[in-house]
């Protein structure tokens, strides 16, 4: 990639919020100019007021910790504060490795289940298993309703080289075991699945864009494409984003030389970036599709916008979040640290694909999606909201929209047809997974001598058996069957406990291969790709309306060329 121009690190006070962390925390102020300053005092005086003259004890720090986010909320949605704990546990996530010894676990009655081992990791390394037990942590009690999986979760991390007791209970022995692991570093995987759909399309999920994504993502590729993957599909569904110059680094994998990919502007200088394709990309005349939904945001956006700006890939889904504001990390003196918005970023055709918002009104901004159900948008392609005075074209002339979200050339409306009730009540109480368990418990000894999903899935027991004796498992938990809405979501219900029962034995991978059999969207982008839609150049307009419009607008150019 070819950036245009070179960013250097900026520290520039926070007007207020800084002020007043640098008056708590190391007794000088920071100011630019005489407005900060003058803010400074302001604020600081009136902490001597309450610290003083108020009819309370109070404690400061505690009050300042409440009132940076309050500060910040004023600017825009997506300039926040960090404690020094949280920003640790995000920047441990973003680069893709975490402290702790490398469990997946999930609540199932009281009792923290053991979903996955991570091979390789210290809880492997001591002997932990799948299908263990936690009762005991540093031999404190580790069940009961207190036994949360965050709580859990976090008595289990700690300091890398630290040792944590596990006290774990196993159908195979009577007593109890204990395991003692020494804490190390755990790799988090950011794509969680890669398979073949067909011999000719691979498959590709990837949660967020972090420091080892483009790693992952490459290896994934390749061993794909060693399989005979020749189309690719990458799911980008619930990707919140991550880091810019991975999503990048991934676009410029199918981009020609030359290629714009993204571009940032801000009220300075050193914030207007361009990002460019230098040629180098491995996987240039595959056919791609990107798949997203209303959660699908910020990197993930920058990639479907670069794609679909470029006519390189097919976007395919829902409307996408509509994030464009770019946050810069700047560290306090506690080792918190703030997030503060310095630049928009923009797609390749111009646009800035940021939804709207009012400073300070958070609650309208957080709604949004809400809206987007209310409406009927993810039930119709007409519901989506587009701003027409923001209209773009594509290098080859389709039409796009800025504001609100990437918009997909090929929409595909939410399924309805296994919504009811019952499935409702089951999924918010959590049966499902509970369920998943509970059958992984039963029957370990038969499961563990399967050697693959595949395996699983021509051995399970029918549609039938599984869901009445998921029934009967509902019924003892309060959920009384209704026959008839539970036939409705028949289908539903039994695909998404086999996927995750499938998930609880083999992983990850195995899960999506048996959830995207009846997924709409994963059909409607293999649909396409078989049809050859995502050819580069991409110039066919998908969306009838925007065919309309465009030869409208040819029409228009012929007129005013002709004088006509």
């Amino acid at each position: 990639m070819k950036p245009k121009s070179t960013r250097q690190p900026i520290w520039l006070p926070l007007a207020i919020s800084l002020a007043v962390v640098a008056g708590l925390f190391i007794g000088h102020r920071i100011s630019v100019n005489q407005y900060a300053v003058d803010s400074d005092r302001k604020i600081n005086a009136i902490l001597n007021l309450i610290n003083q003259d108020y009819v309370d004890s109070t404690n400061l720090k505690d009050l300042v910790e409440m009132s940076i986010p309050e500060i910040l909320s004023n600017l825009d949605p997506h300039s926040i504060y960090l404690t020094a704990e949280e920003l640790k546990a995000s920047t441990e996530n973003k680069n893709g490795v975490t402290t702790g010894i490398g469990l997946q676990i999930e609540i199932l009655e009281d009792t923290a289940v053991v979903i996955e081992v991570i091979p390789g990791g210290p809880g492997a390394k001591v002997g932990i298993k799948a299908g263990d037990h936690i009762v005991s942590i540093d031999d404190t009690i580790a069940v009961g309703e207190k036994a949360t999986k965050g709580s859990l979760l976090k008595r289990l991390r700690g300091p890398k080289g630290s040792k944590v007791k596990v006290g774990i209970k196993r159908p195979s022995s009577d007593k109890t075991l204990y395991f003692t692991a020494t804490r190390g570093n755990v790799p988090v995987n950011t794509v969680d699945a890669h398979y073949m759909l067909d011999k000719n399309t691979g498959y590709l999920k990837i949660n967020q864009f972090g420091r080892n994504t483009y790693k992952e993502f490459i290896a994934a590729m390749k061993k794909l494409e060693d399989e005979g993957a020749r189309r690719f599909m990458i799911d980008l569904r619930g990707n919140g984003g991550g880091f810019m110059e991975i999503a990048v680094r991934m676009v410029n994998e199918f981009m020609p030389d030359n290629k714009l990919i993204v571009y940032t502007h801000g009220r300075y200088k050193r914030d207007d970036l361009q990002w460019w394709s230098d040629g180098t990309g491995q996987f240039q005349d595959a056919e791609v599709a990107v798949l997203i939904d209303e959660y699908s945001a910020s990197a993930s956006e920058i990639f479907a916008g670069a794609m679909q700006d470029n006519d390189r890939g097919l976007i395919v889904g829902c409307r996408s979040y509509g994030k464009a504001l770019v946050q810069q990390e700047f560290l306090l003196p506690d080792s918190s640290a703030i997030r503060l918005t310095t630049a928009r970023y923009y797609t390749p055709s111009g646009r800035c694909i940021q939804k709207d918002y009012k400073r300070g009104d958070l609650a309208s901004y957080d709604n949004e999606l809400l809206e987007r159900y209310t409406r009927g948008e993810l039930d119709k392609r007409d519901s989506i909201k587009v701003d027409k005075s923001q209209q773009f074209t594509t290098t080859h002339g389709r039409i796009v929209y800025g504001g609100g979200g990437i918009v997909p050339d090929i929409f595909v409306p939410r399924d309805t047809s296994g919504l009811s009730g019952y499935l409702i009540e089951v999924e918010n109480a959590g049966l499902l997974q509970r369920f998943a368990l509970t059958y992984c418990n039963n029957n370990k000894a038969a499961l563990s001598k399967m050697s693959d999903y595949k395996q699983f899935l021509r051995m399970a027991p029918s549609d039938d058996d599984l869901i009445n004796m998921f029934a009967d498992y509902a019924a003892k938990a309060g959920v009384t069957p209704r026959w008839y809405y539970s036939n409705v979501a028949r289908d539903v219900i039994v695909t998404r406990l086999k996927a995750m029962i499938a998930r609880d034995v083999f992983g990850s991978q195995a899960y999506y291969p048996i959830l995207n059999r009846n997924d709409n969207t994963v059909q409607q982008a293999l649909k396409a790709l078989n049809k050859h839609k995502a050819v580069f150049p991409i110039t066919e307009n998908l969306d009838p309306k925007s065919i309309a419009q465009g030869r409208r607008n040819l029409l228009s150019e012929i007129k005013q060329r002709w004088h006509l």
